[in-house]
């Protein structure tokens, strides 16, 4: 048995539950922080008495709402809890996972995402964050959400789709020390690392794909819209990983077929 211990913020999350089995099965001693398990980051409570003993906290908490402002007051609020409790415990190291392009956004969920890891890179505990692209199961979110009588209206989208599990096995590389701290810094020094899918891909495209797959909707349309400032980020690129990234498989429809 390894003898660093690890907590996971959100360990019942799309990431998080994928980063428990990843450093479980690799033999390490793992304590999964959540709500459910009587830890909660954002009042506080259990979280002293989880982080006891604990070498690293990763960090893929999220909160109930994609809205600026309250996204916003979670991630700070997380991040400075996990902090001061990480300090508190002489936590020794915080990886944070964050979205790729999110610093090239002027507000909505990018911003929060940004004032996150400002508020981890802050604290006393030294930070890393690793930066994803969309996950495959983003694209289902917004097939869903964008669908009226039986069309469903998504961005467009110029996106590098990962696989959760990929993110969540960089995540624990990180921590462990497999990617080494030279390793994870950005062309300016900056503690970042990005990870991706292996190729570019349409979000129109791929959710055409899966509309296809589930036998609805029955038409998927991309659109722009002239409202958000930050759409054509969207559509120009901005969500890509830079040529530091670390690409991971499977492909949106690898992944697609192996799970429908």
């Amino acid at each position: 048995m390894a003898a660093k211990k690890i907590a996971v913020a959100g360990a019942t999350g799309r990431v998080g539950h994928h980063v428990v089995d990843v450093l479980t099965e690799r033999g390490y001693e793992v304590v999964p922080m959540s709500r459910s398990r009587g830890v909660d980051v954002i009042t506080g409570e259990g979280l002293a008495a989880a982080l006891d003993g604990v070498d690293t906290i990763i960090d893929t908490a999220t909160g109930p709402s994609a809205e600026q402002q309250p996204a916003t007051e979670f991630f700070t609020t997380a991040a400075r809890n996990l902090q001061q409790a990480g300090q508190q415990a002489g936590v020794r190291e915080l990886v944070v996972v964050s979205i790729i392009g999110t610093d090239r956004f002027s507000g909505g969920y990018g911003a929060a995402k940004v004032a996150h890891e400002q508020a981890a890179l802050a604290g006393p505990v030294p930070a890393r964050i690793l930066r994803a692209a969309q996950f495959h199961e983003f694209v289902a979110q917004l097939v869903d959400w964008g669908t009226r009588d039986d069309v469903a209206y998504v961005p467009k989208m110029r996106t590098q789709l990962v696989a959760a599990m990929a993110v969540a096995q960089t995540l624990a590389d990180i921590a462990t020390g497999v990617i080494d701290a030279d390793r994870t810094a950005d062309a300016d020094g900056r503690p970042f690392l990005e990870v991706a899918g292996p190729r570019e891909e349409s979000l129109v495209e791929m959710a055409t794909l899966l509309a296809a797959r589930r036998g609805q909707p029955s038409r998927v349309e991309g659109v722009s819209d002239p409202a958000d400032p930050d759409s054509s980020l969207n559509e120009n690129g901005a969500l890509l990983p830079g040529p530091r990234a670390i690409l991971a498989g499977p492909t949106f429809k690898e992944w697609l077929d192996a799970t429908s």
